[in-house]
Order: C-alpha cells, then sequence, then structure tokens
C-alpha cells in the first residue's frame, strides 16, 4: 500500500454481524452534522493509512483493533484528496470494550442492511460499504 499523501482514512468495524457507527456531533463549522459516521478521522503527521484509521478508532471508541484483522483496503480520491478505507472483524463480545472519546454524541450498532438503508448516514460511507461488499463476496 502506498503512503503517499492522504487526508485520512476510515474502519469498516464489524463487531459480529454488527457495525459500528458513531454519531457526529451537530456543529455547523463541520462537515455531515449530526450524521451517522464510521471510525476514522484525519491523517496525522507521517502515519501510514492503518495507523490513521486504528488510531482514530481507539480514540473515538476505545476500541483497539490490532493492524492484523484488517481484512480489506481501498483507496478513495475524490476533489477534496485521497482517503482510505478498511474493513476489520471483531468478535460481539467486543461491544463491552466501546468507551467513546470526545468526539461524536453517541454510537450504534447497525447491521449492513440498516446503514445502507438509512438517509443520516454521510453518503459515501455507504459507498465504503457497499465497495467491501462487492469485493469481499
Amino acid at each position: 500500500m502506498t503512503e503517499e499523501a492522504f487526508i485520512g482514512a476510515k474502519l469498516i468495524l464489524f463487531l459480529g454481524a454488527r457495525l459500528v457507527v458513531i454519531r457526529r456531533d451537530d456543529r455547523p463549522d463541520i462537515p455531515w452534522p449530526g450524521y451517522l459516521d464510521l471510525p476514522g478521522g484525519g491523517r496525522e503527521g507521517a502515519e501510514t493509512p492503518e495507523t490513521c484509521a486504528l488510531r482514530e478508532t481507539a480514540e473515538e471508541l476505545g476500541l483497539d483493533v490490532d493492524r492484523g484483522e484488517i481484512v480489506w483496503s481501498a483507496e478513495w480520491v475524490s476533489e477534496r484528496g485521497r482517503t482510505w478505507s478498511f474493513a476489520a472483524h471483531l468478535p460481539a463480545r467486543r461491544v463491552a470494550d466501546i468507551r467513546m472519546g470526545d468526539e461524536g454524541t453517541g454510537w450504534m450498532l447497525l447491521t449492513p442492511a440498516m446503514f445502507l438503508a438509512r438517509d443520516d448516514v454521510v453518503p459515501h460511507f455507504q459507498d465504503y460499504l457497499r465497495r467491501y461488499r462487492r469485493e469481499r463476496s
């Protein structure tokens, strides 16, 4: 995987059969205020895409995900810049380890179908899940 300039990374994180998602802060100075989001965020320093996604997941949910638990990755290029998405599967019992950080107003577990059907999910993150499912089938 290239470590060329990128702006951020997201993690499609399954706990058992469900995805863990975060409700974004409802502030006018951020994109998609109040929408459902995947764990992840902006790059810090010279970190790799994987390190970025895993650090942000630990900060936002208190969940430490091992690099070896990542089962998929994809690069995305948009007008905002280059980003990465990853997917990992953890046992459902890890829900007990979730500890919200200082970003977002809460978290929830959704089936993939529920995540794709909602109209309050950041739309391009639904594209991430669709691509993951297509490429992993």
